[in-house]
């Protein structure tokens, strides 16, 4: 029976806010990632100042992708599918508010105390404690409003989509709160409160981590609700969505070690990490064929949708970067690749395939129903952006290889008599095309960004948000 519900049925106002903002950091991030890029090719761009060496802005690139870009996707997208999959409203309209302003504070942070050169040094977590300490009070704010908002759900079941949410969410607080334990001596240093081998363990446990649980379970989450929607097709298998969460969050918090073969820490640490990198393949694919296969049938849209579209290579590119991942993590494999671009490649194969896709299309998926539109203003400015960010990624990808695959091979070529036959420097030469190459196809990435910037701003000046709360309404008793 239905039951009558206030046209407010669901807090979209921080879904649309954070969804813009994923738009906006995205061509901030990215287009600083093509800076860093051309600084490569052309050491000039760094301008003989501090504020903008590589060296500086490269951590502030990765913070603003990761943290800025990929973050607000996942409160934009987990705010949305938390609400329409459990039938009711944000347990807390203040507290989602504050989890908006205070990330954006914490990003701006980020912008001005990284390119002052203050940092942990630590990849992935150079902010310094004060900001360290907000982030950690926004993230904690961030739990309370989205596991408050699945137990006061209407609906007896909790879909799958948000198991991976909540899982992303739980496990990125712990890893945060223990990697960043240190002594301040300042305000703006401090140092790390563990010490040689085990402050390097601990930093790639959380390292890699914030790949498997901020960047890969976040973004499933985001796939297992997104795809089946886009495609209107039920998920393929979700007995198969189950295994893969469980078996995923088992097996990824162990695979940090494989960033430290042939380091100090102990051999049966960076073993226990390449087993259990291989065996994450498994439950790697198990996800990704279970959306490959919810398109049954529906493979034909793909000819005229180009969000769905969008989804689908983000999963082939999945698919790709958690096959490369684990055969990386191979010690002998490790032994070549280490050090190069070619890890460089294999995170943005993950970073712009996987990552930056599934969130393109999600925001596509969202906007329109998120400001009152039947669709996003120009279907043709979604298709040029497919291109621009398909092909700039290939061409990211396959330089990284080469120049990777290069610069292994040079380093470890010696002579007759042992010595190395060429020096650090003519395998930089050796890379240098192949920097001009990975600039363009950063340069083609960001340039779909600015695509997508207009084709949002050209749907949001078009909208109707009373509309939009109106649809909320009817999708809400429609359920009931």
């Amino acid at each position: 029976m239905s039951t009558a519900i206030s046209p407010t049925a669901y807090n979209y106002k921080v879904v649309r806010q954070f969804a813009i903002m994923t738009v906006v950091w995205g061509i901030l991030g990215m287009g600083l990632g093509v800076f860093i890029a051309s600084q490569l090719v052309w050491p000039e761009l760094n301008f003989g100042l501090p504020w903008t060496t590589f060296g500086r802005l490269r951590p502030l690139h990765t913070n603003l992708v990761i943290f800025a870009f990929g973050g607000c996707a996942l409160f934009a997208t987990s705010y949305y599918v938390v609400q329409r999959t459990c039938q009711t409203r944000l347990i807390s309209d203040s507290l989602a508010a504050f989890t908006f302003w205070g990330w954006q504070a914490v990003i701006v942070s980020a912008i001005v105390t990284l390119p002052l050169g203050y940092t942990t040094t630590k990849e992935y977590a150079e902010l310094e404690w004060p900001i360290a300490i907000l982030l950690a009070i926004v993230w904690v704010t961030y739990a309370v409003v989205f596991f408050g908002t699945i137990v006061k759900r209407k609906t007896k079941h909790i879909y799958v989509g948000n198991w991976f949410y909540g899982a992303f969410i739980l496990v990125t607080a712990m890893l945060h709160i223990v990697n960043h334990a240190s002594l301040p001596v300042n305000l703006f240093k401090s140092y790390s409160a563990y010490a040689g081998a085990t402050d390097a363990m601990i930093q790639w446990w959380y390292g890699h981590n914030a790949v498997g649980f901020f960047l890969t379970t976040g973004f499933l989450g985001m796939m297992y609700y997104f795809v089946p929607k886009q495609a209107e097709r039920p998920i393929y298998s979700y007995r198969l969505s189950i295994v893969h969460f469980w078996a995923l969050i088992t097996l990824y918090i162990w695979a940090g070690p494989h960033h430290l073969h042939y380091t100090a820490l102990p051999d049966w640490a960076q073993s226990l990490g390449m087993a259990m990198s291989i065996i994450l393949l498994a439950p790697s694919w198990g996800g990704m064929i279970n959306g490959m296969m919810t398109l049954s049938g529906a493979w034909h849209k793909l000819r005229t949708d180009p969000i769905l579209r969008f989804l689908v290579v983000s999963l082939a590119f999945y698919g790709m970067s958690t096959f490369e991942g684990p055969m990386m993590a191979i010690k002998t494999v490790n032994s070549l690749s280490h050090y190069t671009d070619w890890t460089i490649g294999h995170v943005h194969a993950g970073a712009l395939g996987w990552v930056a896709m599934i969130s393109i299309g999600a925001i596509y998926h969202m906007i329109p129903r998120l400001f009152g539109r039947v669709q996003m203003h120009s279907v043709a400015l979604i298709n040029t952006h497919f291109w621009l960010a398909t092909i700039g990624t290939v061409l990211y990808i396959a330089s990284m290889w080469v120049n990777g695959i290069t610069q292994g091979l040079m380093w470890r070529a010696i002579n007759d008599d042992g010595t190395l036959t060429y020096s650090f420097v003519e395998a930089l030469q050796a890379s240098h095309p192949g920097y001009i190459v990975r600039a363009l196809g950063g340069a083609f990435f960001a340039a779909g960004m600015l695509f997508m910037a207009y084709n949002v701003w050209r749907t949001v000046r078009a909208s109707d948000p009373a509309e939009a709360e109106a649809a909320a309404k009817i999708a809400v008793v429609g359920a009931h």
